[in-house]
């Protein structure tokens, strides 16, 4: 299925989203995840997967990395690295590049959306994420790392009663833009949220997509797959999409 009103992908794009919420639903996406990383260089599964995990911010991000890399090494990634983007050791370092660029999937994890694109910037990961996209890699997004997939991460800051607190001061919102469509994570059923992101649409030139935790996009050159509760917010009008 494609995505309504989005810019045609890259035949090379390989993009996952994930809403959140680690429940066995997921299951399914990072089955896709792995599936993506073993297609695009034509590897051999005997190699295994290299992902790198990048987590919005260095406090805590051991514990959470020791749990991603239990995550996925059920699904056959085999190896793993680590680069907290807000790490000042990373700014300007050549192995950061290096790394990125020899990863099968680089996942970017969630958080505040504001302070993970300003540290994303200062780190210069935005350029190497690009041509690692560019390139056939696969790059997960996980809540604010899905956002930071799309054009701008305003979604990040609205609605006023559901949003991230700019809390350093981000005023450039443009993020990686990789695909033509928004994106909305941990979204439920709430008639203030359902029509807080109807009026949205209705002022915003990309189709929005909203995913309840659980669920998730897979996006594959012009290939475009929904799993699980996806509903997609276009002009004003919504409807379920996907099973």
């Amino acid at each position: 299925m494609s995505p309504a009103r989005s810019k045609k992908a890259s035949t090379r794009t390989n993009l996952v989203f994930y809403s959140g919420g680690q429940d066995r639903r997921n299951a399914l996406i990072h089955e896709d995840l792995i599936e993506l990383a073993l297609t695009p260089r034509r590897r051999h599964a005997r190699d295994g997967v290299r992902m790198t995990y990048v987590p919005f911010c260095s406090e805590d991000s051991l514990s959470f990395f020791r749990r991603f890399e239990r995550r996925y090494r059920a699904f056959g990634a085999t190896r793993f690295d680590c680069l907290p983007v807000d790490d000042p050791a990373l700014r300007g370092d050549r192995r950061m590049e290096r790394t990125l660029l020899d990863s099968d999937v680089v996942y970017l994890a969630g958080g505040n959306t504001f302070y993970f694109l300003k540290h994303l910037r200062r780190s210069g990961m935005m350029p190497t994420l690009r041509r690692f996209a560019a390139d056939g890699g696969v790059i997960a997004g996980l809540s604010a790392g899905a956002l930071l997939l799309t054009p701008h991460i305003g979604l990040a800051g609205y609605p006023a009663f559901d949003r991230d607190e700019n809390e350093v001061g981000l005023r450039n919102e443009h993020a990686l833009g990789l695909v033509g469509f928004e994106f909305f994570p941990h979204y439920r059923s709430s008639a203030r949220l359902r029509e807080a992101l109807i009026r949205y649409s209705r002022r915003s030139s990309n189709p929005l997509y909203a995913c309840r935790d659980g669920s998730g996009l897979v996006v594959e050159g012009d290939r475009f797959t929904a799993h699980g509760d996806v509903y997609l917010f276009d002009r004003g009008r919504v409807r379920k999409i996907g099973p």
